[in-house]
């Protein structure tokens, strides 16, 4: 029998693993399906743990579809306000670079509301890097530590630099939500003893 997201057998395995919006995961999950085999694959996983974003491949980001990857952090929607405040100080031909720019969500949404940008982006993890370039076509996307990778004196030309870096400490991993410590690369989230190292790092870098 097909299965689709009005089945109360879904949304109820989905409520009773904790998705507080299980009517519109179940949703997301039907349309991510190409048959009921699918689904039950994708059902499984999402009750496992997995975020929904991995699960069907893509999240919705500042009014962005970006590609997800496994293991790579998943855009917060609470970063959006960031491409706001970004968006509003660039015009075309700016210099954009995005700092552990993960799937490269941040520098897509700007670059969708400022056209015309030149865009790098940098991630310490090759599996982001990967899903970055997918997400940022004709930008400079490079697997490194914060600015070094870079050409040298681009940081003098970069009208923004956007950066959500690890920021939990590393102590702390070990408490977050399931779908992030066990789905998410820990480089992605461990910031060091009071989450700030890497935002140390940073500053000491542009300055």
């Amino acid at each position: 029998m097909t299965r689709t997201a009005s089945d109360p057998t879904l949304v109820a395995r989905l409520r009773a693993a904790g998705c507080v919006f299980a009517e519109q995961e179940a949703l997301l999950l039907a349309s991510a399906a190409t048959s009921p085999e699918v689904l039950e694959g994708l059902l499984a996983r999402r009750v496992a743990g997995e975020p929904l974003e991995q699960v069907v491949g893509w999240a919705d980001f500042a009014g962005v579809r970006v590609r997800v990857a496994p293991g790579v952090f998943v855009p917060r929607q609470r970063t959006a306000l960031m491409v706001e405040l970004a968006a509003g100080r660039l015009v075309p031909g700016d210099v954009v670079i995005d700092l552990g720019c993960g799937t490269g969500a941040l520098a897509a949404a700007v670059a969708a509301r400022v056209p015309g940008l030149e865009v790098y982006a940098v991630d310490i993890d090759p599996a982001a890097v990967d899903i970055a370039r997918v997400n940022l076509p004709g930008a400079s996307v490079a697997c490194g530590d914060l600015f070094a990778p870079l050409p040298i004196g681009l940081r003098e030309r970069a009208a923004v630099v956007l950066a959500n870096l690890p920021y939990v400490p590393a102590g702390e991993v070990a408490l977050m939500p399931r779908e992030a410590r066990d789905h998410e690369h820990a480089v992605a989230l461990d910031g060091g003893a009071d989450g700030l190292d890497p935002h140390r790092r940073m500053l000491t870098d542009v300055s």
